[in-house]
């Protein structure tokens, strides 16, 4: 399992801090983790909370990624977002049991955090335990368990609705503006990335076109 972490321009000089909490976890677990910034360096291109929405549904659209690390200063920006693209889940969290209730009710793929509000000691920790309870189980299992039918079903109807209401995100990204489109994937990490694991078909020929430009 790939996990991608990004971070928008607010929250950039946290990007160390919660990618090393975000490996410790992954590392245990036999998964991967891949930092696709912004990384707090001076004069890299900036990423809003909208473009990480993008970014995140290139990168799982595409399978890049399986699961995405987002947020914003509450959070709440990050999850609009995500959510505002195809082929995006994402939920909310700000303490474990948030994290742990989204992945075994809801089976999303991406989740936004909250790194300014309330972020203060013990906020690396708080992390840590986060990303624990969010991959501690098979994703969709149930909570509780006796649930877990009506769960999984109700689940898989809003993931029906979000594919039939959205449109498709090629041609959502022929129909964005491109500048905003090129600045979104114009880090050498993500396009390094992206072109080595990204499936093959007419999204990834199309970023990495625009990428090229």
């Amino acid at each position: 399992m790939r996990i991608g972490l990004i971070n928008e321009n607010s929250q950039a000089s946290k990007n160390a801090v919660i990618f090393k909490a975000l490996k410790e976890v992954t590392d245990e677990k036999g998964y991967e983790a891949v930092n696709f910034g912004m990384y707090g360096r001076q004069g890299e291109p900036e990423l809003t909370y909208v473009q990480n929405g993008l970014l995140a549904s290139i990168l799982l659209n595409t399978h890049t990624v399986d699961f995405i690390i987002t947020g914003c200063g509450t959070g709440e920006g990050a999850i609009n977002g995500l959510n505002a693209f195809p082929g995006v889940m994402c939920g909310w969290a700000v303490e474990p049991t948030d994290a742990y209730l989204f992945t075994q009710i809801n089976d999303g793929n991406a989740l936004s955090l909250p790194f300014a509000k309330g972020f203060g000691w013990g906020a690396e920790l708080n992390l840590k335990l986060i990303f624990e309870r969010l991959f501690a189980e098979a994703p969709g299992s149930g909570y509780p368990k006796e649930r877990a039918v009506p769960e999984q079903r109700n689940a898989g109807i809003l993931k029906g609705l979000k594919k039939d209401n959205y449109k498709p995100l090629i041609q959502i990204l022929k129909e964005i503006d491109q500048d905003f489109l090129k600045e979104t994937v114009s880090r050498q990490e993500f396009k390094d990335y992206f072109t080595a694991h990204a499936d093959e078909g007419e999204i990834k020929d199309y970023v990495l076109k625009v990428c090229s430009e």
